[in-house]
């Protein structure tokens, strides 16, 4: 029997009720005006008689894929953000229509710097995300493989910092905020994977953590001595092992854990790390603006080097201190030695002791009297 638009009890808004092509279908229009309802029958019995004819490929959109396959393969908070914004531009559109014109009419709608913005960030933000969508839809045959014009990115040239200069930073950084960048300099561990870290996840006794990566990925990492020596001094031994410090009705207190929200290269703890590298005389920039509906400036310092820097500088450390570009692949949990290859012979061979007292011993800290 052909679709209609029937009313059921107790519900406002009006359904749809029949059989195409054998297929039984009662789905809601999510309206009640009746003329809405009957442009959504005549839409919806057209795609069931072209899904009939022509099969999925010719029917599922893009918000469907993306449905199945964050369902299929869970996505790191930082890529879900790039989906949502994505999605109210592409949600409806079919898979088979998504190509390179689709791609680029993406940048003036969801990048800040639109058609301007740099070719890593059009390539990250967008057609990484996308193209991942249409690979899982390929593979179940909804669409075919996306063929997009490649994006040129010039590398640039990898930050790290030498031991004197991580020093200063701790030194310099807010007193919660030490023990945490003395670990990510000791393991190589990305800032999203220390600060999900929970004690569970710790062996204090046997030196070892386990850190969980995107896909549900778990790395075994053993701790240098000075990573040991500071994590156990922490105050607490249950939930998250790094913890912001807030402001409580009864003073200042570790809260549960950091949220990131999606926010990338260390937005996390942007604001403690930034006033560290400005304190500790690393290299930065003042950025100032007039915030909305204010008349004065605002200045704020804007560090060089990210918490990501620290990865970088342990990677060049570990090549210094072995010379085996395998084994720094292993530890690092890298999966294409090509990147692995660009931290080699990044630090110097004279730091190679400095670097050893520096995993071994950390850094020194000489509180004010």
């Amino acid at each position: 029997m052909p679709i209609k638009v029937v009313s059921v009890p107790k519900s406002k808004n009006l359904y749809l009720r029949g059989t195409v092509s054998g297929q039984s279908i009662f789905e809601s229009t999510g309206t009640s005006d009746k003329r809405t309802a009957e442009e959504i029958r005549r839409k919806r019995e057209a795609e069931l008689w072209e899904e009939t004819v022509y099969g999925k490929r010719a029917v599922i959109t893009f918000a469907e894929a993306l449905a199945s396959f964050i369902a299929d393969r869970p996505q790191s908070r930082a890529t879900i953000s790039y989906y949502q914004r994505i999605l109210p531009h592409l949600g409806k559109k079919r898979l088979h229509e998504i190509d390179q014109s689709v791609l680029e009419s993406l940048y003036p709608l969801v990048l800040r710097d639109g058609n301007d913005a740099s070719p890593a960030t059009k390539k990250r933000a967008i057609r990484t995300p996308i193209q991942a969508v249409l690979e899982f839809g390929a593979i179940r045959k909804w669409c075919d493989r996306p063929a997009f014009s490649s994006i040129a990115i010039r590398n640039a040239p990898k930050k790290f910092m030498r031991p004197d200069e991580v020093t200063r930073l701790v030194q310099a950084s807010a007193p919660h905020l030490r023990t945490l960048l003395v670990f990510l300099t000791c393991t190589g561990c990305r800032l999203s994977e220390a600060l999900d870290l929970e004690w569970k996840d710790v062996d204090l006794h046997g030196k070892r953590v386990v850190v969980w990566q995107k896909q549900a990925y778990e790395r075994h990492i053993d701790l240098s001595p000075a990573a040991y020596e500071w994590m156990k001094d922490l105050p607490y031994r249950d939930g998250h092992v790094f913890r912001p410090l807030i402001r409580t009705r009864y003073g200042m207190d570790f809260g549960e854990r950091y949220h990131d929200a999606g926010r990338q290269y260390g937005g996390q703890i942007k604001t403690g790390w930034a006033g560290a590298c400005r304190r500790a005389g690393l290299p930065g920039r003042i950025r100032e603006w007039i915030p909305k509906g204010r008349r004065v400036p605002k200045r704020v310092f804007v560090p060089d080097y990210t918490p990501h820097t620290l990865r970088h500088t342990w990677a060049s450390w570990h090549y210094c201190v072995h010379q085996d570009i395998l084994k720094l692949k292993a530890d690092g949990a890298w999966s294409e030695i090509d990147t692995v290859a660009g931290y080699a012979k990044l630090m110097p061979a004279n730091y190679r002791e400095e670097i050893i007292r520096w995993w071994s011993y950390g850094p020194k800290i000489v509180e004010n009297p």
